[in-house]
């Protein structure tokens, strides 16, 4: 007979106990830590714009009826307290339209060619003005928008259109910086599966990216109208203020909103203009929660990850 030796049993796979040990003890310590940590400066980042948007709410939420939304300022004089945003409103609307119009196609496009074709100087040169052009004040876009049309038309001119121009200057940038991210991540297996399909490049980037991407795309949008619809400094130079409608983008000056609320608190800051003006700044509000309503309905819509 053999004599059966004695092996060393392995010890089982016993997992650590972080409760008992001190690793496992420090470990929690600084997981609670951290976490109240990043909990305290979420809490401290919400408590200017719940102050902002309460304020808004509360002084602004008197002026808010129909009479202050569907008349204008003309023939309103000194303290009294008729008139409305209607012609700011529908300025607003116009002016950041045609800035759309004009940002959206020339950002997307130039998304395209960074993330698609751009390789070399061009693309380098490219990437280095958007750059410079997302960081420019907004007053340089108006006073781009003033000097353009001087040359061209003249220096008293003064129409929609060149506040669509300055708006578009500060636009053009975001546009292509948020929608050369949203094209980056759409996976390159798509467009390599479309290619060995025999696909030409460029209906692969309509059919398979854009559409892919198209969620992302919108809300870039979205955010970048969103970015100048506020804007002041810009259009005070461009299209200025006036007290009734005009729906003529290429004569004339445009009252908006922003340049409203501007005028009005400027011209009686503890009166009916100031009232008015948290009124105009509350609708503007209300129409930028519109936007971004709008923009999450078509995401959802249209976009491949919902289906």
């Amino acid at each position: 007979m053999t004599a059966v030796t004695d092996r060393p049993v392995p010890a089982p796979d016993v997992a650590p106990n972080f409760t008992t040990s001190p690793s496992g003890r420090r470990r929690k310590r600084t997981n609670a830590i951290m976490a109240t940590l990043v909990t305290l400066a979420f809490l401290i980042a919400l408590v200017p714009l719940i102050s902002l948007l309460t304020e808004v709410v509360i002084r602004g939420g008197s002026m808010l009826t129909w009479q202050f939304i569907s008349t204008d300022m003309t023939g309103v004089f000194g303290d009294s307290p008729d008139g409305g945003v209607r012609h700011a409103i529908l300025g607003t609307l116009q002016i950041t339209g045609l800035a759309t119009l004009i940002s959206a196609p020339i950002g997307l496009f130039a998304a395209v060619y960074l993330v698609e074709y751009g390789h070399g100087r061009l693309a380098k040169t490219l990437t280095f003005f958007v750059d410079v052009m997302t960081g420019i004040p907004s007053i340089v876009a108006g006073l781009f928008a003033v000097a353009l049309f001087a040359i061209l038309i003249g220096p008293a001119y003064r129409s929609g259109v060149m506040g669509a121009i300055a708006l578009s200057v500060l636009m053009i940038p975001v546009v292509v910086r948020s929608c050369e991210e949203m094209l980056k991540l759409v996976p390159n297996e798509l467009r390599e599966a479309s290619y060995a399909l025999g696909v030409p490049k460029y209906l692969t980037i309509i059919k398979v990216v854009l559409r892919t991407s198209l969620a992302g795309i919108v809300t870039s949008i979205v955010l970048a109208i969103a970015r100048v619809i506020g804007e002041t400094a810009p259009l005070l130079l461009t299209v200025g203020i006036v007290t009734s409608m005009n729906t003529s983008m290429l004569d004339g000056r445009v009252a908006t909103l922003p340049v409203f609320a501007y005028s009005q608190y400027s011209q009686d800051a503890l009166g009916v203009g100031a009232d008015r003006a948290w009124g105009a700044a509350l609708v503007l509000i209300l129409i930028i929660m519109i936007l971004n309503l709008v923009a999450r309905f078509i995401s959802s819509r249209f976009s491949i990850a919902e289906k």
